[in-house]
């Protein structure tokens, strides 16, 4: 019998088995292809040309898919609700538990200390790899836009004391973030694909990890040499007279190990007792990156780093566990199950940060409950479009549209895994979107990863994810972000952020077939 991830099989275009129940198509199979194809384009013109918000673009895209196939309007709007409901049941908590988390992390100085302290313990020649180390370690419990922010200042700071290329520094740290943000959960991508596809989590973020490394130390350090070459641009004045006076205080300009040569040496001796003002003047001319540090003092690194790797330590557990001894029974196993389960995981990592990051750090409940509050307003659109993507995928599911493709996939003998990353990759470059393409990709390929084995659907999830980040381009908002910051024209923003994430991808494609060989 041929392997699911390549197999070919009798025609079943007019249903689709979902789990127990048959879904019977709600229209021709004509009729259903058109539709998808016309949701598809409308959701992508919404976007990209009238403007239009993802989530409004996603979620006129599914009712209207849904009524184009056939469906009624009534039960059109109906299938939209009850995947969208489902979608955040699954991923809404996660994603604003893990959104205060982050925002702990970098309120109470627990970012900065991990920062502060692998550069200061690195060498000139290893600054490189210690910059992928930091952009992977920030970017595991951080959105991509947040941990950019705080990077940015850093990069900037050890390219200068260092006198290191700055694309030497800026690249590694960029490929760690933007890696971490395609493969591994809790970010939102990832966690509505598996969602989507009822990929098992433990298992997609051990494979998440283990593929992260290699993709990194290429498209990172390895690529960071030519980045510099092609782009000898120095690092830019952003921070005015703090890269003066205040750089040259209690500090050397040379190396890159020992106290002494610490980037972020101001930050420290604020949190000693003395509050200082650290402000950097973005390229747009705003003063958005800018925050007053008084804390009399900030969590440890290794108190820091226990955080930052607590939930994924959970969940690693359970899943191993599963894998290794799947019968195992008794007290221990229901506990280490219920503490590896992601809601539980994040939300002891998010009590973990308010009382040993925040209250162990010096901040008062007020400032905790600020810190709190304010997590959650920049995460309210990723939520919307996650969950009409949700929505977008049962619709697909309810009309039978998903066994027309299911059955496409499986006659022409292609692997499932670079269709998943085809169809993402072209939602990606037309949209801009990274996680428009995810959950658009995963509401197709669902029905697929039904025919799948755990470990092949926990593959797929990272092939969608490797597709979206492919091709970062002027449609992109990180595409101008990283141009601006490193004061970069259009040209050495694709040869330098464009091609990087090009590599991300294509080197995560290449690992998640790799990987699909031998699994299966």
């Amino acid at each position: 019998m041929p392997h699911p991830l390549t197999a070919s099989g009798p025609v079943t275009s007019t249903v689709l088995a979902a789990g127990t129940e048959t879904v019977k198509a709600a229209g021709t199979v004509p009729q259903l292809v058109i539709a998808a194809l016309a949701g598809v384009v409308v959701i992508i013109v919404l976007i990209t040309w009238l403007k239009i918000h993802p989530f409004i673009a996603l979620t006129i895209g599914a009712i209207g898919v849904g009524i184009g196939a056939g469906l009624a309007p009534a039960k059109a709007v109906e299938s939209f609700g009850t995947g969208f409901g489902d979608t955040m049941t699954s991923v809404g908590i996660l994603v604003g538990l893990g959104s205060m988390f982050g925002k702990m992390l970098v309120d109470s100085g627990a970012a900065d200390r991990v920062v502060d302290t692998l550069v200061r313990k690195s060498s000139k020649a290893l600054l490189p790899w210690t910059m992928a180390l930091i952009g992977a370690l920030i970017g595991l419990p951080m959105f991509f836009e947040v941990g950019l922010v705080l990077l940015i200042p850093i990069i900037v700071l050890v390219a200068k004391r260092s006198e290191v290329p700055v694309m030497k520094i800026a690249v590694p740290a960029l490929v760690g973030l933007s890696t971490m943000h395609a493969f591994v959960p809790p970010h939102p991508g990832p966690l509505v694909a598996i969602s989507t596809v009822g990929a098992n989590l433990g298992t997609t973020l051990a494979f998440g990890i283990v593929l992260a490394i290699p993709v990194i130390i290429l498209s990172g350090p390895l690529f960071a040499t030519f980045a510099a070459r092609w782009v000898p641009i120095p690092a830019p004045d952003l921070f005015g007279s703090r890269g003066g006076s205040e750089s040259g205080s209690g500090s050397s300009s040379g190396g890159g190990s020992g106290a002494g040569s610490d980037p972020a040496h101001e930050g420290r001796q604020a949190r000693r007792g003395r509050p200082s003002q650290d402000t950097a003047s973005l390229p747009n001319g705003k003063s958005d990156f800018t925050r007053t540090i008084t804390e009399p003092r900030s969590p440890s690194f290794t108190v820091a780093l226990i955080g930052i790797l607590l939930p994924v330590v959970l969940m690693l557990a359970a899943a191993i566990r599963e894998a290794t001894v799947p019968d195992a029974s008794g007290t221990w196993v229901g506990l280490l199950d219920f503490l590896g389960t992601p809601m539980i995981a994040i939300g002891l990592a998010a009590l973990y940060a308010i009382v040993f990051f925040a209250i162990g750090g010096g901040m008062d409940r007020s400032a905790v409950s600020k810190s709190l509050e304010s997590a959650l307003p920049p995460v309210a659109g990723v939520l919307l479009i996650v969950g009409a993507g949700g929505g977008f995928k049962q619709v697909l599911i309810d009309t039978g549209i998903g066994g027309v493709i299911a059955d496409a996939v499986k006659d022409s003998g292609v692997s499932v895994l670079l269709v998943a990353w085809v169809v993402s990759a072209l939602v990606r470059v037309a949209t801009g979107s990274a996680t428009v393409a995810t959950v658009t990709a995963a509401g197709i390929m669902a029905p697929i990863a039904q025919g799948l084995s755990t470990p092949e659907t926990s593959l797929l999830v990272l092939a969608i994810g490797a597709g979206s980040v492919f091709l970062s381009h002027v449609n992109d908002a990180g595409f101008w972000l990283v141009k601006s910051y490193f004061n970069m024209t259009v040209g050495q923003t694709f040869k330098t952020w464009t091609v990087l994430e090009c590599l991300i991808s294509v080197f995560g494609l290449l690992g998640v077939l790799l990987a699909g060989v031998f699994i299966s």
